[in-house]
This record gives structure tokens, sequence and C-alpha cells, in this order.
């Protein structure tokens, strides 16, 4: 198979059967304009947040912006909405998988999130397939049949599709332009968006994307400034294109109302990320030696520097005229255990009426059969309005509650092997190519093994980094407990028929990255340069 590929542009890739199809000439063009456009103010963002993090070592602490006072103080909101974004009272998240595609599509939620990027192995075979699903998803002939022979297809009611490119930090190594590394989150919208714009206005929708792991309102300028020039490429109407940012990284708290600002045009509000925000407080303040959380388990979205934050989201949200969104619930049925199958309802039944009551217009959920429950629970709220923008918070919050890093204890033996068992597992799959996969019964994605490798690399460096019965976690124990762990994760597996060879290595990626002397920003980047 060959490509009218634009001058300047290579691709290092196998070319599957149907791959031209995405990566035709003018969708690549496309990619090609907007990385010459940008690339290089993306790449100086990079260095920025490089140059804050060096910062927050030497002990600055995260504060709001005085040169952005006047955005807060000033009388604004977003631009008005489409129909299509105005009930969001449950979202439901999974990779771009036919299977997952069409039952999240037929799953009851009012919207489903795309994702190209935690929940999704970012093999060059899945992106391009996932284009290729998603294509054929909004015209209605996706269809798809499992190796018993039952099949799967679209009903006539589906939830509205929105889609997560990757984030700033993640480039797509197999696209050059001129030489260079294009950006994984411009490809995956570019590509997206070329394809499937005008079809989704036509049917009555929109593109509409998530933008992930923003640190600051400039990142959200970047992407509103592509917004802009990618509507101009292909003929879209300005504001056509909407995007809700997740506040999943603690510097993007201090700069809420301004990332609605810089995206106003664009903006369809804010959601409040879970695992990936505690992965970004650990990952800024690792250097500080007061800071030490407690196990996993015991960081949910009801201590203080968390409930405060969703709460802020909310005020932020809403005082600007933009829907605000609650984070995931990792939880998923229990088929073989009735007790814990209610205990695990019952905590998403908790988590949602939380939200709803705290004014959130919708929540996620990660799997099919949590979808009534949820919307059960923002019914009772909402009755029959669509949402809640009209709610507005009095309440105020700041650093001194978001920075207020509690519990730090307990931590646990229990919760330094979970932490182990659960990040070789999902490593383990990440590397076969499976980017979503229910552990211990949760849906876990990316965010998953980063929180995992960077709590066992707080614990060991951190002289808080106590057990509950007096031992200081130290590198001998991990190293000790890797190949206890590795021994059950393959057990595991293996009981599922999986092939555990990938298992070892992610043991071996696991105890790097996780006792390593300088900490690794983001798993996923060495990880990406060892898959095809």
């Amino acid at each position: 198979m060959s490509l009218n590929i634009p001058p300047g542009m290579q691709i290092n890739a196998p070319l599957h059967p149907g791959f031209d199809e995405i990566l035709n000439h003018d969708a690549l063009a496309l990619v090609a304009r907007l990385h010459r456009a940008f690339e290089g103010r993306r790449r100086e963002l990079l260095k920025a947040r490089i140059a804050r993090q060096a910062r927050i070592d030497a002990g600055e602490l995260p504060d709001f912006l005085p040169e952005t006072q006047h955005i807060r103080a000033g009388d604004w909101k977003i631009a008005p909405l489409p129909k299509a974004l105005e009930c969001r009272r449950v979202e439901i998240t999974g990779p771009v998988e036919a299977k997952m595609i069409i039952n999240a599509y037929n799953s009851g939620a009012d919207s489903y999130m795309a994702d190209f990027e935690d929940s999704n192995s970012p093999k060059w075979a899945n992106l391009i397939q996932g284009q290729i699903n998603l294509k054929a998803a909004i015209r209605r002939t996706l269809g798809f049949r499992n190796e018993a022979g039952k099949e799967y297809k679209l009903n006539d009611k589906i939830a509205t599709l929105q889609v997560r490119p990757r984030g700033w930090h993640l480039d797509e190594k197999h696209v050059l332009v001129d030489g260079q590394r294009v950006s994984g989150g411009i490809f995956d919208f570019a590509v997206f968006l070329y394809h499937n714009a005008k079809e989704q206005l036509a049917r009555g929708a929109g593109p509409y994307f998530y933008l992930p792991k923003l640190e600051s309102h400039l990142e959200a300028r970047l992407w509103n400034d592509i917004f802009c020039m990618a509507q101009d490429e292909i003929g879209l109407p300005r504001g056509s294109i909407k995007a809700t940012v997740l506040v999943e990284t603690i510097l993007a708290t201090f700069e809420m109302e301004e990332i609605l600002f810089e995206l106003r045009e664009h903006s369809a509000g804010l959601n409040a990320g879970r695992w990936d925000y505690i992965f970004s407080c650990i990952k800024k303040f690792k250097k500080n030696k007061e800071f030490c959380l407690a196990n996993r388990s015991a960081i949910t979205m009801e201590v203080p520097f968390m409930r405060s934050y969703a709460l802020a989201l909310v005020k932020a949200c809403h005082k600007r005229g933009a829907p605000a969104i609650g984070g995931m619930s990792a939880l998923i049925p229990i088929k073989n255990d009735p007790v814990a199958n209610e205990k695990a309802m019952a905590a998403i039944r908790h988590d949602k009426t939380r939200d709803a009551n705290d004014g959130y217009d919708g929540g996620w959920v990660a799997h099919p059969g949590l979808v009534s429950i949820a919307m059960e629970e923002f019914v009772k709220v909402l009755g029959d309005q669509p949402n809640q923008w009209q709610k507005l918070r009095s309440d105020s919050y700041g650093p001194q509650d978001w920075l207020n890093f509690q519990p730090e204890q307990p931590i646990t033996e229990a919760g330094l092997r979970n932490n182990i068992n659960v990040g070789i597992h999902y490593l383990g799959a990440w590397l076969a190519g499976n980017g979503c996969v229910p552990i211990h019964n949760l849906m876990e994605d990316a965010a998953t093994a980063e929180i995992s490798r960077s709590q066992v690399w707080q614990w060991v460096v951190s002289p808080k980094g106590k057990l509950d019965d007096g031992r200081k976690v130290t590198a001998e124990m991990v190293r000790a407990i890797i190949p206890e762990e590795l021994a059950k994760v393959k057990i595991t597996v293996g009981a599922l028929g999986e092939n555990t060879e990938t298992y070892d290595q992610a043991a071996v990626i696991f105890e790097k990255m996780s006792l390593s002397e300088e900490y690794p920003e983001f798993l996923t980047l060495p990880l990406y340069e060892a898959m095809d």
C-alpha cells in the first residue's frame, strides 16, 4: 500500500488494509500545517513546565497568577453551547476498540468520551484503527462480531461523542514533518477533525473534544489557536469545535478561570480528574520532605485537598456559564461476589450523589453497567433539567486548601504491595496493547500505573515513608516484594488465558521507574519508545 503524502512528511509505520482511507493526502496536509504553525510553541510550553518544576523543587509554592487577576475579576461567560452538549449527566469513557465503542454508544449514557490517551495503548495499529472505527461509528456503519459469533451494532439512540487526543507531552513517533516528530495530540485531533467534523455537524452534533493534562492557561491558549486555524483550514464556522478541559494537574487548579477564558469561544467546561490529579501532586512536590501521602485507597474525593479543588471547579464553571463534570468512578460490577458487588454499587451511588448535590452537571463511569445507577442519582437532583449551570457556589478556596496534603497515614505493607501489583499488572497489559484493564474490581488506565509507581518512589525517598508497623519503606523492601507480586499477577492473567510474557518486562520497568534516583516525569514516555 502506498500513500499520497504531502511534501516534507514521512510515515515510518506499517500500513494495514484501510489505513490509506484515514491517512489520505488532505488529512495529512492538515496535520503538517498545524505542526508547522504550532510545534515551536508546544516545545516552548514544555520547556516552561520544566522551568516551573525547577522553581517548585527549590521551594516555590503555586499561587494565583497576579498577571491574570483581571480575568478572574472580569464579567464574562463562555460562548453558548450547542444543544448536543446541554445534557451530560452521565459520561462513559473508554478506548477506541470497535466493541467498546459500540457498547459505550449504546450504554444509555448522555455522552461517550472516546479515548486516544490514558485508556488507549498508543500502538500505531491501535491509533489508526481507532480512527477508522470512529469514522464508521459516526456514519452508523460500525459493527463487530466476536469469536463466539455474537454481533454488536449501534442502537438508534446513542450517546453524544467526545474525543480525547493525547496530551502535549506525547509525540507521534511514526509521523515526521520536516524531519521532526509531530505532536500526538495534534495528530489525533487533526485526523479526526478532517474526516468527521462536517459529518458530525450535519447530524446535529459537532466536533467535541476533551483536553488532557493541561498545566496552564497558556497551554489552553495553544489549543484554542489550533482550533481557530483548523476550523479555517477545513471550512468550519468559528466556534464549531467545543472542548472540555480535564483539570487533572494541581497547577491547572490555580488557573481554572483563565483556562475557561482562553477557550471561551470553544469551551465546554471543566472536568475534575482523580488519579492523575493525585499523581500530579506527588510529581510536583516530590522533593518536598514534608510531603508524603497515605495509601492510594485513603486519598478519596472527600479528603480536604481533593474536596476543596472539586468544589472550586464547580464554582469556577458555573460562574462562567460552563458545565462542571465530575470525575471517574473506577469501580465496575463484580459478577461472582454479590456482597462485594453491592458494596461497589453503593460506593458508585455515594460518589454520584455527592457530585450532583455539590452542583456538578454530570459525572464519569467506566462501565456500561454503572450508567443507570449514576443516572438515577443525577436525576434525583436535576429532575427533568438537563444540567444545573444556574447553581452558583459562594464558598471560597485557594492555596491554603489545595496544598494541605492530608492524610499522610496509613501507609501499609498491603498498600505498598497493591501499588506494586497493580502497577506491574497494568504495565504488562499496556505493553501488550491494552490500555484499559480491569484490576481488582477497578477499571484502570495509565493514571493507575503513574500513581502506583509514584507512591512507591515517594515512600522510599521521603523520611515520612514509614509503614504503620514502623518499618521504613526502602529500595531493598520494594525489590524483595516485586517478584512476589509479579508471580501473583502472572497467576491471575494466566488463569484468564492471557499471554504472560510482557509482565516480566513490566516488572523490570516498574522497578526502574519506582527506584530511580531522579523521578521520571511520565512513565509512558520511555514505554512508548519501546513499543511499535
